[in-house]
């Protein structure tokens, strides 16, 4: 086995031609960071770049939950953050969703317990995603007065267009089967049901021509993604100027204090 050395959010090792990659904050529910995104982005741009013999990459969780969105801390520096200092930081989450997308072997995303927010992209930018029995699931974005602009890029390539304006808009959660019902997911079982199928679409990947899995994961990506580019500078706009805007400022300072934001002060009422 090969283990990769110098990141500190992560955990990754190549096994059976197989990258293992792992998000390894438990204790946050391996909620995002910048240097979260950051690693993943290298990560994933680099796997299977120099390796021809690299079959695939399966992506999980440590602890309770594969990913509860983004961290506290991370989420108090976004709202002290200029327009400009959005717009970048909003770049960078644009290009770690696409460093999964455009993975130059399948990526596989095993998910268990919560995936919120960023979490969902991530699963909607894996080619397969395998998810536990019992996992939640929710666009939280419009909760905080902000909007699930980067990921709908992504998200709406994958799932149920019907089903994704509705979560996206309601900021409602969703289960795995609902997920699975919705297209974002493929397959839901236990963790010894999910182990066994994740098993059998790798040894499906393994008896394929490792080049024409490549070049057919390339191909989808080209045809089924129109004009990248300018989806990526109006998603990253959106969410860079509602980050700033009065309502994204007190959803996202409400959310940081624990209160309810002013919109939602009185319970009950419309």
């Amino acid at each position: 086995m090969t283990h990769y050395s110098g990141f500190t959010r992560i955990q990754a090792a190549v096994e059976r031609n197989v990258l293992n990659v792992v998000l390894a904050r438990p204790a946050m529910r391996n909620a995002f960071d910048l240097t979260t995104i950051n690693e993943l982005t290298e990560l994933f741009t680099e796997a299977g770049n120099d390796d021809p013999s690299l079959r695939a990459v399966v992506l999980t969780g440590q602890g309770a939950s594969f990913c509860s969105g983004a961290d506290l801390s991370y989420m108090q520096s976004m709202s002290k953050f200029s327009r400009e200092e959005n717009q970048t930081d909003a770049d960078q989450l644009f290009k770690m969703f696409d460093s999964v997308r455009k993975c130059r072997v399948p990526v596989i995303v095993h998910i268990h317990g919560h995936a919120m927010g960023g979490a969902v992209g991530i699963t909607a930018c894996a080619d397969i995603a395998l998810a536990e029995t019992g996992t939640q699931l929710r666009f939280s974005e419009v909760r905080l007065g902000i909007l699930p602009a980067v990921i709908s890029a992504f998200v709406l390539q994958k799932m149920s267009t019907s089903w994704a304006r509705r979560w996206m808009i309601t900021g409602e959660g969703f289960d795995a089967e609902q997920a699975l019902q919705a297209g974002l997911v493929q397959f839901v079982g236990t963790a010894e049901e999910v182990a066994s199928e994740k098993e059998r679409v790798l040894s499906s990947i393994r008896e394929a021509g490792p080049e024409a899995v490549r070049m057919t994961k390339s191909l989808l990506n080209e045809i089924g993604f129109s004009d990248p580019s300018n989806v990526r500078r109006r998603v990253t706009a959106a969410i860079a100027e509602r980050r700033i805007s009065d309502e994204g400022q007190e959803g996202l300072g409400a959310f940081l204090a624990k209160r309810e934001p002013s919109w939602r002060a009185v319970k009950g009422t419309t």
